[in-house]
């Protein structure tokens, strides 16, 4: 094809004999062009227009590839909001469409990865970067030129676990509750319950209480742990408690009843734990207890004490 050069307009003032030769040489011109149309497209050329025919309405240019309707690239990643490190993990990223007549935005886009690229009509759009429980959204306006936009996000880690003394607790045996203090109440809100130990749990920045279980009696520690964004806070609870066996025998040291069913008692009648079998385990915070063993009829009893650290069996005679 061709191109037309810049030009400037000039008027032309000229007798009936040049507007004739003009006419001519204006036919001779639109014949050419449709002649090379023709070589390019394999297309029969149309007619030329008639002296008479009216003035063609001018088209207008050249549709973009980025006007609405067309998809256009969104490209988003988050940072932490403190020294802005960016986020390379732990995403979960929801693009909504802003409506103007208040009804409710709708999900057009999700993504897990650290740094999506959406292909989005031009538009408003809200959006909302998860990290574990904290979250950033940000409105935004994509134009036909696409976006590339940063949300900032004040959160930050915590892992959690336990120890006797100096000895770490095996993870399997402790789980986590973790709390939002309100004012007079450190169990105000729970925000993750069940939580594992050693594993990442990720929170918007602030104070929080947690409870540590240790087995699944009443070797319970507290304490409040402080988040800070961008940072992995790692919180060791110290357990006061033992491991205990429970056994009825005949003899000390002898072996024990199968089927016994046992409960555990504080000095004042409250029930701590129930177990049956020959030598049911129960981990105690430390402290006095009641055992008593029930076989055949019969009930038993006697007085212990745990001892943080020092697991040991707790037999009750049977006589």
């Amino acid at each position: 094809m061709f191109q037309l050069e810049a030009f400037k307009t000039r008027r032309l003032i000229a007798g009936p004999g040049a507007r004739k030769r003009l006419r001519g040489l204006v036919t001779a011109c639109f014949a050419a062009t449709l002649l090379m149309a023709q070589d390019d497209t394999g297309a029969q050329p149309l007619p030329p227009p008639r002296p008479d025919a009216p003035a063609a309405t001018a088209l207008p240019p050249t549709v973009s590839s980025a006007l609405p309707g067309i998809p256009v690239s969104m490209a988003l990643s988050a940072q932490f909001s403190n020294d802005r490190r960016p986020i390379k993990s732990g995403l979960v990223w929801r693009v909504l469409a802003d409506t103007a007549d208040g009804s409710p935005m709708r999900i057009v886009a999700r993504s897990t990865d650290a740094e999506p690229v959406f292909s989005l009509e031009p538009g408003t759009y809200v959006l909302h970067a998860a990290y574990g429980f904290a979250s950033g959204t940000k409105r935004v306006t994509l134009g036909q030129q696409g976006l590339r936009d940063q949300v900032s996000i004040s959160a930050g880690g915590l892992t959690l676990g336990g120890s006797i003394g100096e000895v770490p607790i095996q993870p399997a045996q402790l789980s986590f509750s973790v709390f939002v203090p309100l004012q007079g109440n450190s169990e105000g809100r729970l925000v993750v319950g069940n939580a594992k130990a050693g594993e990442v749990i990720r929170l918007p920045e602030g104070t929080y209480h947690v409870v540590s279980t240790y087995g699944d009696s009443n070797a319970i520690q507290r304490a409040d742990v402080v988040v800070e964004s961008g940072k992995v806070t790692d919180a060791t609870l110290h357990h006061r408690a033992a491991r205990v066996t429970l056994k009825l025998v005949a003899a000390a040291g002898g072996e024990a009843f199968a089927g016994t069913a046992f409960s555990v008692l504080t000095p004042g009648g409250d029930v701590i734990r129930e177990a049956i079998g020959a030598f049911p385990q129960v981990i105690l915070a430390e402290g006095d207890y009641v055992l008593i063993a029930r076989q055949e009829g019969q009930v038993y009893s006697r007085d212990f004490k745990v001892e943080s650290g020092l697991d040991r069996d707790i037999e009750v005679l049977a006589k």
